[in-house]
């Protein structure tokens, strides 16, 4: 008990002196001599203490106050989200790489001069469009043709500074003049209006009532004044049934679209239509002929072997 009593002395004689130095200190002004007596003894423990806190005061000093600061942290958080958004773009280039070689094809084979950009939404119940990343300033305009690597897709309607709207051709409000592949045959495509799940197809009508059609012939644009909004030879896709009405003006057809529209990403804006009319030269190719094989087996004799190409079983589409 005895060494704990000192102790206490000890302590209560500390308190009191900081106490009168402290009262002495606010009535001089600070400028007592005391004072310096007070620094010389209390000096050492305030140094140590200071050594121990400040390290992490000046950190939090650091971080929350002063505008260097929360410059530092906005820069982080503006290069966090550039990273992200790389990594995006690197992904997407990875899955839309093929969409986007079949397009620059396609534009290269009709001499379409075309803008890239990727559908970021889809419009409403009542209309069949899409909203694109491309816009004014990247040179598109309203009424230009859409296209992507199987064919035709529709045509810009609206355009902002960053984002154009796309009319589907799948619109019913959608017409496209067109041209039956091979032949001077012209008409009009619109679409039914059907729904972007799909299936869906076009009706083809030719002005000439006498035309003849048949399932498996292909579909292009016929192209307008000035290439808009539809520039020529674009495929447009391929007539799946003739419909012939009684008394009917006009020679109808079902055409079942090149380009699936439920899985659009690339897509092409033309902003500069063929020096010439490409006609047909952008559709696919036809596929070759395969050979039919006949065997003759004679008795007593070698069996003889001879064969003709047969026809193609019919146009195909991009893709298939």
């Amino acid at each position: 008990m005895h060494d704990t009593r000192r102790v206490r002395l000890v302590l209560g004689v500390l308190l009191i002196a900081a106490v009168a130095l402290i009262t002495v200190d606010f009535r001089d002004g600070g400028s007592s001599p005391v004072r310096g007596a007070g620094a010389a003894i209390f000096g050492p423990v305030e140094r140590v203490t200071s050594d121990v806190t400040s390290p992490v005061s000046s950190f939090f000093d650091s971080v929350t106050a002063g505008p260097s600061a929360a410059s530092k942290i906005a820069a982080l958080q503006k290069a966090n989200a550039q990273l992200r958004a790389e990594l995006s773009t690197a992904q997407l280039s990875k899955t839309d790489e093929a969409q986007l070689s079949s397009l620059l094809q396609l534009a290269g084979r009709g001499g379409y001069r075309i803008v890239a950009a990727s559908v970021i939404a889809a419009g409403s119940d009542y209309t069949n469009s899409v909203t694109l990343d491309v816009g004014s300033r990247d040179g598109v305009h309203a009424q230009e043709t859409v296209l992507n690597g199987d064919g035709l897709v529709g045509t810009v309607t609206q355009v902002s500074k960053d984002t154009s709207t796309v009319l589907l051709a799948t619109d019913a409000s959608s017409v496209a003049g067109a041209r039956v592949a091979g032949s001077n045959q012209i008409g009009a495509v619109t679409g039914t209006g059907e729904s972007l799940s799909g299936p869906y197809e076009l009706t083809l009508r030719l002005f000439d009532v006498n035309a003849a059609m048949q399932p498996g012939q292909n579909v292009v644009t016929f192209g307008s004044v000035l290439n808009r909004p539809y520039v020529p030879g674009v495929p447009i896709g391929q007539v799946t049934k003739v419909e012939g009405n009684a008394g009917s003006l006009t020679a109808t057809a079902l055409v079942r679209p090149f380009v699936d529209f439920t899985s659009l990403g690339v897509v092409g804006v033309v902003i500069a239509g063929p020096a010439q009319n490409p006609r047909d030269s952008v559709l696919p190719p036809s596929p070759k002929p395969v050979p039919t094989v006949t065997v003759t087996v004679t008795p007593g004799a070698t069996p003889s072997v001879s064969g003709t190409p047969s026809a193609p079983a019919g146009p195909t589409t991009p893709g298939g």
